[in-house]
């Protein structure tokens, strides 16, 4: 154990990950001055977890259910602990160590430096590498965004990757430990779209290395690699088994799983209907032309919006006719310089032209498998980009392969292929620095390498009009909503013009930008090759170089702007005055309507209230149905809004400000109807929602038809049912009526595993589903205490697997220190 903590061992890498920590705090520098990312999805997140953590700040408990945000949904989606699970507590305090958004760099520093020294890189590439992946534009840009747990998976990948190739190539054992500590934090990130995809490129990893010791004859070996890492995974699984479970089941119950809607289920041509709709999945599409951003950031123009700056052609026509600076500024951020697919783009996924340079001679210099996969995902995971561009084999994916069609904007694997093209460009350089190449040999493959970067680069900011139009689809609804603006069609075909114009100077600016780092790049190789520069000024050099190569590009989209106050950022969440007017309401749970913004795609109205609206990515099927169908239609029936104990509607006036209009047909907390409709499926209780009073009548599915068996309403216009008690996860109500009742509540139905717990005088009775979306009970005559407690067995259960799971975790980690420490001192 002592040869294996050695100082003489850790220092280096000590002075390493300060060095990361260093640069982590110098790329967002405002955090030193106690400034906040302004993150838009993370103010989103914050308001749809403020029911729940208010509710955990007064109770010291996590409430699984929330009806702060589209009027009831299980509240683990949003904001909960895992009190047993080791590896969320770690990644928890891992965040803690830098400052906000800092502590996410810090981790794919450390995490791709682990996995370079794994494969025997030492320290100087390792660190090249990490600074590489760490700050490439794709995880700057989604930061900005306030993708976090999206950031945080990506940031562990490397480290799960490090594991598995450790359990191949040097220590199984060793290896299947820093799988499943990787593993278990890249699954604490909680984003299984990045995990799967990294999953996918892992399998494949694995089949081609057992392929190769099977081949080699070396069976015993393979069989304690292959244990090792199903243990690793199985344990990291398990750390993870509530969070999992919960998403598991809720999955079932949102727009990734089975309609039951007819008009959706004849929508499909594959023989699974579960899933996302395809449109929807590929609604974010990487163009095939758009790859080149890949090593030219601005191939496309950049981001969607902001991209035209004073010096801009369009900027000065603008100016020719718009006088008011403000104006100016704001309609010059709104023209669109992107012209890719994408319906909207927060910035390019640049490579680094440092990272494609190597990568193109590592394809020509490197030899072994571990080129060869890296070089095969990454060309699956660009077709999976492509999304509809590519629909031949995209399309197969999402219809035949396991949860392909789960998932929506598959741009994001491009996180993955950054990862990889560095991968690939170590692997080159490390073949260079350990003189695995000649100098004969490596003349040729250098030369074509700098053929094809240098020359598309020199192509592109030369005559880039050649090969590209410039155009988006979408150009000619700009050109016509610009003429209705300005009432000038001349005008906006100026505008146009200078619009091409520009979009294709951003090309040549960033074509020669990147020719520049292309040629110091090659220098710099050609220089060590050639015995003209030694260790100590090469790897400085590329690492400097490196740095202002990608902080250049990700600085355009995260940068100094971004940070604000913290009465900047606590403004964000000041109520309006239509919210104090809502708020002074001491009903403990009704819902609001904010008509002011695009409710459903918004879940600011949830800081203050329980809102019908919400931001989410996976939204309960039958409500986001009943939005599209009832609430969003035109001449909707009002009362649907009604029978969701809709009590306000927030609207904008003329001047833009907040209003709030009480609804006086809203239904309360829940109500006795005179009478009920049983129909067969579906589509005929969407249908009888059309016209539904739902005050008076419910409307049930035929599969709840026997647990109505014998249910006869008479009149009774003095029974009534009240909320006597209310907490997220448990409300208790009083009832009161002379004959047996059908009694409807305006709370979510959600009973995927009898979550729900009903009681009535605390005896367990069935939870039934009416009116589409809503909770009904058969209710005897006489006075009764009803009790709802939502109580997923999900959380119960899992929790224990956790803690057995974490245990078991630890014990791997510590057996493989043991072994090792053992190994150092034999």
């Amino acid at each position: 154990m002592k040869n294996l903590i050695s100082w003489q061992r850790i220092w280096p890498h000590l002075v390493a990950v300060i060095g990361f920590m260093a640069l982590s705090v110098m790329y967002v520098s405002p955090v030193l001055q106690g400034k906040k990312l302004n993150m838009g999805d993370d103010l989103q997140a914050r308001g749809a977890a403020r029911e729940v953590i208010d509710y955990h700040k007064k109770t010291g408990e996590w409430s699984s259910w929330t009806n702060g945000m589209f009027a009831g949904m299980p509240a683990y989606l949003v904001a909960t602990d895992y009190p047993t699970s080791i590896p969320t507590k770690l990644g928890q305090g891992i965040n803690k160590l830098l400052p906000e958004p800092a502590n996410y760099l810090l981790i794919g520093l450390v995490s791709a430096y682990v996995l370079f020294l794994v494969l025997g890189t030492g320290i100087g590439l390792a660190a090249l590498g990490a600074i590489a992946f760490a700050f490439a534009s794709f995880n700057l840009i989604s930061l900005e965004a306030g993708h976090v747990s999206k950031v945080i998976a990506i940031m562990y990948s490397p480290g799960v990757l490090a594991g598995v190739l450790l359990a191949f190539r040097k220590n199984w054992l060793a290896g299947s430990a820093l799988t499943a500590l990787f593993l278990s934090l890249e699954l604490y990130a909680n984003h299984i779209q990045i995990t799967y995809y990294l999953g996918i490129g892992i399998i494949v990893l694995v089949a081609i290395e057992s392929f190769l010791l099977i081949k080699k004859g070396d069976i015993k070996q393979l069989t304690f690699i292959i244990a090792g890492l199903v243990l690793a995974a199985v344990v990291s699984v398990g750390t993870h088994t509530t969070r999992l479970w919960n998403a598991y089941d809720y999955s079932k119950e949102t727009i990734r799983g089975k309609p039951e809607l007819t008009a959706l289920k004849s929508a499909g041509t594959a023989p699974k209907q579960d899933g996302l709709d395809p449109g929807y999945a590929f609604e974010y599409s990487y163009g095939i032309g758009e790859t080149l951003t890949l090593l030219i950031p601005n191939a496309y123009g950049g981001a969607s919006s902001g991209g035209f700056s004073p010096s801009s052609e369009t900027f000065k026509v603008l100016a020719s006719r718009v006088s008011d600076p403000a104006a100016l500024q704001n309609v010059a951020r709104m023209i669109p310089s992107y012209w890719g697919d994408q319906p909207i783009l927060g910035g390019p996924v640049y490579a680094g032209a440092m990272v494609f340079f190597l990568f193109v001679l590592g394809l020509l210099i490197v030899k072994g498998p571990l080129k060869n996969w890296a070089v095969g995902i990454i060309i699956l995971y660009v077709i999976w980009a492509w999304g509809k561009n590519f629909a031949p084999v995209n399309d197969l994916f999402f219809y035949y392969f396991p949860m392909f069609n789960k998932f929506r904007a598959m741009t994001m694997v491009l996180a993955l292929v950054q990862l990889l093209m560095v991968f690939v460009a170590i692997l080159a350089l490390q073949t260079l620095v350990q003189r695995k190449i000649t100098w004969k040999a490596f003349q040729r493959p250098f030369l074509i390498t700098l053929g094809i970067t240098g020359g598309i680069t020199l192509l592109m900011a030369l005559m880039p009009g050649v090969f590209f139009s410039f155009q988006s689809a979408n150009d000619q609804n700009f050109v016509a909503n610009f003429t209705q603006m300005s009432g000038d069609k001349n005008f906006a075909q100026q505008i146009f013009d200078a619009v091409l114009t520009d979009r294709q100077g951003m090309m040549k600016a960033d074509a020669m930008r990147s020719l520049v780092f292309v040629l110091l790049t090659a220098g710099l190789v050609w220089l060590w090759m050639k015995d003209m520069i030694k260790p100590f000024i090469f790897y400085p050099a590329f690492i400097l170089i490196m740095i202002f190569d990608q902080f250049g590009v990700s600085k355009r989209y995260l940068n100094n702007d971004d940070f604000v106050s913290n009465y900047a950022a606590q403004a964000v969440t000041t109520p309006s005055p239509a919210d104090e007017q809502i708020l002074r309401d001491t009903d403990p749970d009704f819902k609001v309507l904010d008509a002011s913004t695009s409710p459903f795609q918004s879940a600011t109205a949830s800081y203050f209230h329980k809102s019908l609206g919400g931001y989410h990515a996976a939204k309960l099927r039958r409500y986001q149905e009943l939005f599209e169908r009832q609430i969003a239609k035109q001449n909707a029936n009002p009362g649907i809004l009604n029978m969701l104990n809709t009590k306000y509607i927030i609207s904008a006036d003329e001047q833009g400000n907040k209003v709030a209009q009480a609804n006086p047909g809203a239904l309360g907390h829940a109500w006795f109807v005179e009478k009920y409709k049983i129909v067969p499926n579906a589509d005929a209780e969407m249908s009888a929602l059309d016209s539904l009073n739902p005050r008076v009548e419910a409307v049930l599915d035929q599969r709840f038809a026997d647990k109505l068996t014998g249910l006869t309403l008479l009149p009774d216009s003095s029974a009534k049912i009240s909320l006597i008690s209310y907490a997220p996860n448990a409300l208790v109500y009083e009832s009161d009526a002379k004959n047996e009742g059908l009694a409807v509540f305006a709370e979510i139905y959600y009973n995927v595993r009898d979550e729900w717990k009903v009681t009535i005088d605390d005896k367990p009775v069935d939870l039934l589903r009416a009116n589409y979306v809503l909770r009904a009970l058969r209710v005897p005559a006489g006075k009764h205490t009803i009790k709802f407690s939502f109580e997923p067995v999900s959380v119960s259960a899992g929790s224990k697997v956790d803690l057995i799971s974490s245990l078991l975790l630890v014990a791997l980690i510590i057996g493989a220190l043991v072994v090792e420490a053992r190994k150092q001192n034999a």
